[in-house]
């Protein structure tokens, strides 16, 4: 990480039926995208075919958004978790999120 940034926040990009069941040979959008707003984009269950990143798993990519602080990171995560797409993607809206209790 950079000067500045000390806080990450990674979200779980997962296939709609995970756990029950993954996703095999679905094209994915937007990985470039999310890329180049600064969003670390970690591959787990994706696979190369004919050229394109396809889904081939459950939890499908990993996205990390770095900043100086948790709720930025958060932010920056999430923002580039809704430029990335392929049918039935799913992930959690609450990861590190602020709650008082």
């Amino acid at each position: 990480m950079g000067v500045g940034e000390n806080a990450a926040v990674t979200v779980v990009l997962a296939a709609g039926d995970y756990p029950a069941a993954g996703d095999v040979g679905t094209p994915i959008d937007g990985i470039a995208d999310a890329e180049a707003t600064g969003a670390l984009v970690f591959h787990a269950g994706t696979a190369l075919k004919n050229d394109r990143i396809v889904t081939n798993g459950g939890r499908i990519l990993n996205v990390t958004g770095v900043d100086s602080n948790v709720a930025a990171a958060r932010d920056r995560a999430y923002a580039a978790c809704e430029l990335i797409s392929f049918p039935s993607m799913r992930y959690r809206r609450d990861i590190a999120a602020v709650t008082h209790v």
